[in-house]
């Protein structure tokens, strides 16, 4: 329905992002139709991914799917950088 409805998107990988759950989806709100997502149809596939990549850079700590994640990235940020890089070598790494 693209592209008037926003294209379904998840990860596959495991993340440790606040944002991300264990099921990939992700908690971005143009990834979600009116009334409650800010998805248009002008919008692209460039800007949705740019979207993305900024979240994955700056997360949102304060719209979390992960509750717990995201609790210790406001309070504990290096104990989050550990435990994010520990999962990307487990998770993303040959």
């Amino acid at each position: 329905r693209y592209p008037f409805h926003p294209p379904k998107i998840r990860f596959l990988t495991p993340i440790y992002h606040p944002n991300i759950d264990s099921a990939g989806r992700i908690c971005l709100d143009i990834l979600k139709p009116p009334p409650k997502g800010a998805w248009t149809p002008c919008l692209n596939i460039i800007t949705l991914l740019t979207s993305i990549q900024l979240l994955m850079a700056e997360p949102n700590p304060d719209d979390p799917l992960m509750a717990e994640i995201s609790s210790e990235y406001k309070y504990n940020k290096e104990v989050f950088l550990l435990h994010a890089r520990l999962w990307t070598e487990k998770h993303a790494s040959q």
